[in-house]
Order: structure tokens, then C-alpha cells, then sequence
């Protein structure tokens, strides 16, 4: 899954899409934007290690892509980098919440931004298809039904709902899939406040409604710069007590709906990400083609009880340790072992 760090200009964002990826920003892609990747911590994962020391970690990792800020005064120079927002699956819309600035309003100013790229997407394929309806060509029932499953997504905009917390029906979503609308894609918001003690602008936008996480992150970056033997002081002046980092990465992860599951033995400890709600097929696909393939069966278990228990063998005799089939909704920190044939 790619996440998009979304905004207007001069939010930080690249600042944060350094501190979160270690990578620095690179000019020459300013326009197209650019993509990093950020391990995510999860101390079951290194549980693990410690349990089988391993001769190969791969711990996992967000995809962060860092899209052109959006100009707030001259709107209309942003279609073009509002089409490389769309190659995101999801957004982190990054607000600089200092300057005396208004989180709410921003976030506001900026859904309407989205909504309206996305109804002149939907606008321009309305108008193509009643032009075709209005002629007697092969296709005009499935131009006629296009249009009965998209316009209700229309009116939607058109009355303000954003369409992240709109029903579907399995048709309209595969209708509009082409698309990438920007309102239906999953949304945190990123506040990168002035200082650690700023929390006014998060309680503001939590009570509008949204999802929000609130970090300093450009000031950690600072400090991050700085000789080591400089840091913790400049960190005490400041109030900055542990780092944000990890709290936002896995405030990203959950947003965007995901879960982890693991593979491990003397070999490798690998952690794997999947959407939330699906199964132990799915699972089994993302590990390997083959493995979907010619799956048979996957023996389950919690990685909680691996470590609690200490062992495979133990998980076992606590009658914890399962046997399913391609069904089986997987669950945040399962463990799998996938049974084939191919």
C-alpha cells in the first residue's frame, strides 16, 4: 500500500517524509513526488528475532510517497499534482499547525479541494457517457447503467459528503475504481505542531470529526541533525521527552487499515502486511503466488502466545495452536504456516 503525504505547501511535509524514511528530499522530484520507505515497529517482531535468532530479519515497512504540495492561493496550478496524489492508496494530510495558522479551516479548505477534483472526474465521465447514450451504439445499456451507478456519487459531492464514510454498493465501487477517487481513500491527519506541549489544534479537529496524530516533527528533525552530545539538552529545552516517530508510523498503519501477520523460524523472522478482513488465502498469495496456488490448509497461531509460551510446542499443548482454511478472516499478529501443493 502506498501512502500519500498529502498538503499544501510549506506544511513540512518533506521534512517529515525525511524523518520518517531517512531519506532527504530530492528537488528533482518536486513535481512528480518521491517515495521512501519507513519500517514499522512492533516489539512482537522483535520478539520474534530474540525467540529464533534468526540468520535473516525483515521487518515491516511502510511505503511513504511524498506528493507536491498543493499551492493554496493559485488553485488552479494544482490539477497536475493533484493527479500524482492519485497514484496514492491512501492520504496523510500533513497540517503545519503554527504561524498562527487554523488546522480546522485547513483541513476543511483541503477536503473541499479534493471534492472538487474528484466531481470534475466524475462530471467529465457523466458528460461522455450521455453523449454516448444518446446514440445507437453496441454499448449504450452499459453506458446507461455506468451512469445509473456513478451519478448517486455525484449528488454525494455535490451536497458535500465526503465519500470515505459513504456505503458502496459492490457495483459503484467497481465502477469508480478507475478513478482513485481522493475523498474515498482512507485519511489521517498529521499535525506537525510548533512544540511537544501544542494539543489545542488536536482536540479542535478530533472534535470536527477527524482522525489525527500531532508530533513536532520538524523540530525532532532538528534535533536529530545534531551532534549526539548536543541533543538530549536541546531536546530538554524544548519539552521533547521521547521521540515521535514510532507513535506516527503506527498511527499511519492504523489508519489505512491494515494488520500484521508473521512467518518465522531459525531461517528468517519476516512480518507481512494485509488488509484488515482478509483471509488466510490472501495471506498465503501475499507470501508467495505459489502458495495460493496450491493451498491445502494454514496452521495458525497468536504470536502473543508464541511468546508468552515460548515455544510451537507449548502453543500446542495450551490447545492454541489452529488448523484452517482459505476462509479464515486473519487476524493483527497471527502467525502462519501455509500447507500446499503445487
Amino acid at each position: 500500500m502506498r501512502i500519500g503525504l498529502v498538503g499544501y505547501q510549506a506544511s513540512g511535509k518533506s521534512s517529515i517524509f525525511e524523518l520518517l524514511t531517512g531519506m532527504k528530499p530530492d528537488p528533482a522530484k518536486a513535481h512528480s513526488g518521491q517515495i521512501g520507505m519507513a519500517v514499522l515497529p512492533d516489539p512482537r517482531f522483535d520478539g520474534l528475532v530474540k525467540l529464533f535468532n534468526p540468520k535473516k530479519v525483515t521487518p515491516a515497512k511502510i511505503e511513504l510517497f511524498d506528493t507536491p504540495g498543493l499551492d493554496r492561493v493559485h488553485g488552479d496550478s494544482n490539477n497536475q499534482r493533484i493527479s500524482v496524489v492519485r497514484e496514492a492508496n491512501a492520504l496523510v494530510h500533513v497540517i503545519g499547525a503554527y504561524a498562527g495558522g487554523d488546522p480546522v479551516a485547513d483541513a476543511r479548505n483541503f477536503e473541499d479541494d479534493l471534492m472538487l477534483a474528484d466531481l470534475q472526474v466524475l462530471e467529465n465521465r457523466i458528460e461522455r457517457l450521455e453523449a454516448s447514450v444518446k446514440k445507437n451504439r453496441p454499448d449504450r445499456e452499459a453506458c446507461q447503467e455506468e451512469l445509473a451507478l456513478i451519478r448517486p456519487v455525484q449528488e454525494m459531492l455535490q451536497s458535500g459528503k465526503l465519500l470515505r464514510n459513504a456505503e458502496f454498493t459492490a457495483e459503484q465501487e467497481q465502477a469508480t475504481k478507475s478513478f482513485s477517487l481522493l475523498t474515498r481513500k482512507p485519511q489521517l491527519l498529521l499535525l506537525n505542531t510548533a512544540d511537544a506541549a501544542d494539543e489545542s489544534a488536536t482536540s479542535a479537529l478530533s472534535s470536527a470529526g477527524y482522525k489525527v496524530v500531532a508530533a513536532p516533527l520538524g523540530l525532532e528533525l532538528e534535533v536529530q541533525a545534531l551532534d549526539e552530545s548536543e541533543r538530549a539538552a536541546f531536546a530538554a529545552d524544548f519539552g521533547l521527552k521521547e521521540p515521535s516517530r514510532e507513535r506516527v508510523l503506527r498511527a499511519i498503519f492504523e489508519a489505512t487499515e491494515q494488520i500484521t501477520f508473521f512467518t518465522s523460524d531459525e531461517k528468517e523472522v519476516r512480518a507481512w502486511l494485509l488488509r484488515r478482513g482478509m483471509t488466510a488465502f490472501d495471506a498465503a498469495g501475499t507470501i508467495h503466488t505459489d502458495l495460493a496456488r496450491g493451498f491445502i490448509r494454514a496452521e495458525i497461531m497468536a504470536v502473543d502466545d508464541l511468546l508468552r509460551l515460548g515455544s510451537e510446542r507449548e502453543v500446542k499443548a495450551a490447545n492454541l495452536y489452529h488448523t484452517v482454511g482459505k476462509d479464515h478472516v486473519m487476524r493483527d499478529g497471527d502467525e502462519i504456516v501455509v500447507r500446499f501443493s503445487v
